[in-house]
């Protein structure tokens, strides 16, 4: 029997395991239905491109078309150890002061700035340094692009012309800034979750991982949790047993997944699945928010960038036999070289866009097929309404673990939404109308002139058929003060003990940028409550 049994080897659960597992008195379980990371791709931080399309090492969640007429998304998510901190751009932000604080402004108190802000420096060995602000000596490398291509300066250079302040580190400032991204990378190589915390954890004797293996339910006496029903590789099922806490560490879409599969979500569709109603928790899968990413592309009028060397076999050959000896190069570097945060319109209250730059760029999307790199040098950029309003929803289908979700978006559901994605996609057009990388530029290859810059209804269009999902759900176990809220601000699952989520799954807001390194942050401060009270 455990003291503690995790459910996802991602990036919560990873520090989950790690920090408990401090403590020789407990013994930890954590389970992770992916398999070990040790494919090559997945330490090279472009190789997992190869890797996004293979169900052995990613989820694949089909959404419902986002619009009328439009097609489904394929919303893919790690699975493997490390959770998708193994798969993702490897782009660390964390989000700012009033980010943070107004979860304590909604009935949180213990998640304010303040009160993260230790946690963040806790984690990170940041090669910019210490400082106010930012870690050092910590298990998680965080770095800035080392060697860029020499079109990224000119995209930084372009930020300054219309009012960026270029900053050597965008975590460091709240206002509107540009810079080189900072990412999960140390030496050229990938630092997912699993490498910075679970990998040192695993020789202690009171860890143990349980690998290829499927949490199925969650099992009850009364209203207490007891333990996991898992499926192991062979098909065989076990049931474990826990002392203290279950902790549910599955992400934004699969920890609502398996509330729901035990019996805790909305009555009528747990019903409809076939599901037993053990709680009726309307919120469990309601209040989902995502990012989805405007697409611009753009073709140069000179031999620059990094296309030349990512795209036809060839040249890539070349590019991961330099990258091999060196640790450099374009296959060193994370998805996006340069990230920007500027406010859509001047009289906005603080930055509301997000802006990720990169020196190549992608041929036309065509659903179901993976994106290719151009031969043509091109440039491009992947931009979010920081702070969505709009609000999707998931839901089981059946009470096999193996059925597909029915997730319903919700992208762009918003006045405020749609209001700011048109005028993130004018100050974008204005971006690149501006010397010097307006110099560089020969034509707007998507969305092209066909979409009009005073017209809302086509930039969302664009943004819905050929844009991105930003793989930062959150809310679909939101925290809060309030009976109707899934978990409290403990994050303990109302109406249930010793049952617990730590996830981005608890956020009731978007912590603005990509959380990846919030959710690192979060597991590292929830486990310092948990073992203070243990």
């Amino acid at each position: 029997m455990y003291d503690y049994v995790i459910a996802g080897a991602g990036s919560a659960g990873c520090v989950l395991a790690d920090r408990l597992s401090r403590d020789p008195g407990v013994r930890v379980l954590l389970v992770e239905a992916g398999g070990a990371d040790r494919h090559p791709y997945l330490r090279i931080p472009k190789g997992v491109g190869k890797l996004f399309g293979d169900p052995s090492y990613s989820w694949h969640y089909r959404t419902r078309p986002m619009r009328p007429g439009g097609n489904p998304d394929m919303w893919v998510r790690g699975k493997v150890l490390g959770g998708s901190s193994s798969v993702n751009g490897m782009v660390y932000n964390r989000g700012t002061r009033a980010d943070w604080d107004s979860l304590e402004a909604l009935g949180n108190p213990g998640w304010g700035w303040d009160s993260i802000l230790p946690a963040f420096r806790a984690i990170e060995n940041n090669a910019l340094g210490a400082s106010a602000t930012r870690g050092a000596g910590g298990p998680l490398h965080v770095s800035t692009v080392r060697d860029p291509d020499p079109l990224c300066d000119e995209l930084v250079a372009t930020g300054e012309s219309i009012g960026l302040r270029s900053v050597p580190d965008v975590n460091e400032y709240d206002g509107e800034r540009i810079g080189y991204a900072m990412a999960t990378i140390k030496s050229g190589q990938r630092v997912s979750a699993a490498r910075a915390f679970l990998r040192p954890a695993r020789n202690r004797p009171n860890l143990a991982v349980a690998a290829n293996t499927t949490v199925t339910r969650v099992l009850f006496d009364g209203d207490k949790a007891t333990g996991v029903s898992v499926r192991k590789a062979d098909g065989t099922t076990e049931e474990i047993r826990v002392r203290r806490e279950v902790i549910l560490s599955l992400g934004s879409l699969a920890t609502p997944k398996l509330l729901q599969l035990s019996g805790i979500g909305p009555a009528e569709a747990l019903r409809a699945a076939g599901v037993d109603v053990r709680l009726d928790r309307a919120m469990v899968g309601a209040r989902l928010r995502e990012h989805r990413c405007l697409a611009m592309r753009f073709r140069l009028n000179a031999p620059l960038g990094a296309n030349r060397q990512l795209a036809g076999s060839l040249a890539r050959t070349r590019t991961g036999a330099a990258y091999l000896l060196t640790r450099r190069g374009p296959l060193a570097r994370p998805a996006y070289d340069v990230a920007a945060f500027l406010k859509s319109r001047p009289d906005a209250e603080r930055p509301d866009a997000e802006v990720l730059l990169a020196p190549w760029s992608l041929g036309a999307l065509k659903p179901g097929s993976p994106a290719e790199v151009e031969r043509e040098p091109g440039v491009s950029a992947c931009a979010m309404v920081l702070r969505p309003t709009s609000e999707g929803a998931l839901a089981i289908t059946a009470a096999d673990p193996d059925a597909g979700l029915d997730i319903d978006p919700g992208y762009f559901s918003s006045e405020h939404d749609r209001q700011v994605a048109g005028d993130l996609f004018r100050r974008l057009r204005e971006y690149f109308g501006t010397d010097p990388i307006a110099s560089r530029i020969r034509r707007e290859t998507f969305p092209g002139p066909d979409v009009a810059s005073d017209s809302d209804e086509d930039i969302v269009r664009s943004a819905l058929d050929g844009g991105y999902c930003g793989f930062h759900a959150i809310g679909t176990c939101a925290m809060g003060s309030a009976p109707e809220d899934v978990t409290d601000p403990q994050l303990r699952v109302r109406g249930v003990d010793n049952l617990r989520v730590i996830d981005a799954s608890v956020l009731p807001v978007m912590v603005a940028g990509n959380l990846n390194g919030p959710v690192m942050a979060m597991a590292w401060r929830a486990a310092e409550s948990l073992l203070a009270h243990s």
